[in-house]
């Protein structure tokens, strides 16, 4: 009974993440227009995730605590820059993540 239960739970996500994957091809079709909104929110959520993420990441940061907030502040600053100079994503936050690393456990 419990291989049976697990494989019915694993089926069952399955096909809803393959559901949620496929629905917006089944209601946007080749033959129809996708909504301005729809567009609108495409061109938009990915800044205000990261924004919200980067707020996330950083709420805990105490600026009178050892470090001072430093190593977060460092990286932050890094990943920034090379966003800008490289204009790689995965590369930016890969360098900011090994900084950060490097940092709390090197330096700080």
């Amino acid at each position: 009974m419990n291989n049976f239960h697990s494989a019915l739970l694993v089926a069952v996500m399955a096909l809803v993440t393959a559901l949620i994957r496929f629905l917006p091809f089944l209601i946007f079709g080749e033959n129809r227009k996708t909504p301005e909104f729809v567009l609108y929110l495409g061109t938009v959520l990915p800044y205000s995730i990261m924004g919200m993420l980067v707020i996330f990441c950083l709420k805990n940061v105490s600026l009178f605590s050892a470090s001072h907030g430093i190593p977060e502040a460092v990286s932050c600053v890094l990943t920034g820059g090379l966003y800008v100079w490289r204009r790689n994503t995965l590369f930016s936050i890969i360098a900011g993540t090994v900084c950060y690393m490097l940092l709390i456990q090197l330096v700080f």
